[in-house]
């Protein structure tokens, strides 16, 4: 009975299996029909800081959840214990759903817990999900490419170590478009940098905040206003930093022109 046992314990621990699945940006009617189907069927649920509520609600009441949500410099988790965890409840047979705003291989660590989660033998599924850069954009009506403006779109990571050692130059200018994630806070130094890597200081720029959510907001303004604009507008993250010719489209208000005819520079 003893041996059964073990080799029923032993069939189960190898039976669980870690979804990272894509929440998108915010809105529920974003996510794909599998991510939907496998928040509906998780055993459990291990999500990120920016899930909206809405998505959050789509989960069974009766299904267990756990927020490892991060914020600048304050992690409810470090990354390893995030990974550890995700092994461990896939090790208890469980079908873990690790649901990640936007998607999960865009600035979401996925790549990190997929890694380690098949170092320790256990099977991985990615879903991907709408990245908030496409989906903001989308919101705003801002195209990222347009034959006009920009035929290349880099995506970086605004908020990350030796920030000033990173080679940003020919990623904004004539015919780029540079979409900077996590940027907000540090905007002002963002900007130095751009102007520093030989980016024009009138090149447009627009702040995409909350993104497909009511709350959300489309400003434009020119890159050397960028860090000014954040203060003015108390701009809040999740917000997304939009250089190059693409912020003239679409809908965004012109910021710019709204302080300077304020302050009188403008007529």
């Amino acid at each position: 009975m003893e041996k059964a046992t073990n080799t029923i314990n032993r069939h189960i621990a190898t039976n669980g299996k870690v979804y990272l699945v894509g929440a998108g940006p915010g809105d529920p009617e974003l996510l794909t029909l599998k991510a939907l189907r496998l928040i509906e069927q998780a055993d459990i649920v291990v999500h990120d800081g920016l899930i909206s509520q809405e998505i959050l609600e789509l989960i069974p009441a009766d299904t267990p959840r756990i927020s490892v949500a991060k914020k600048r410099s304050q992690h409810s988790r470090p990354q390893d214990q995030i990974n550890n965890l995700l092994i461990a409840e896939a090790r208890q047979g469980h079908m873990v759903v690790r649901l990640k705003g936007g998607d999960p291989f865009v600035f979401g660590r996925g790549g990190e817990e997929a890694d380690d989660c098949r170092a320790d033998g256990i099977d991985v599924e990615i879903v991907p999900g709408i990245s908030a850069a496409l989906g903001c954009a989308a919101q705003a009506k801002m195209p990222l490419t347009h034959r006009d403006a920009a035929s290349a779109v880099t995506f970086v990571a605004g908020q990350c170590k030796g920030l000033s050692d990173q080679n940003w130059s020919g990623l904004a200018g004539t015919g780029r478009t540079l979409v900077i994630y996590m940027g907000v806070a540090n905007a002002g130094a963002i900007v130095e940098k751009l102007i520093a890597d030989g980016a024009s200081p009138d090149l447009p720029v627009a702040i995409l905040e909350n993104g497909t959510r009511d709350s959300f907001r489309a400003m434009r303004t020119l890159l050397t206003d960028l860090g000014d604009l954040v203060v003015r507008e108390n701009v809040q993250s999740p917000a997304l930093l939009v250089v190059g010719e693409v912020a003239n489209y679409g809908d965004a208000e012109n910021k710019f022109l709204e302080f300077a005819q304020r302050v009188g520079v403008i007529a």
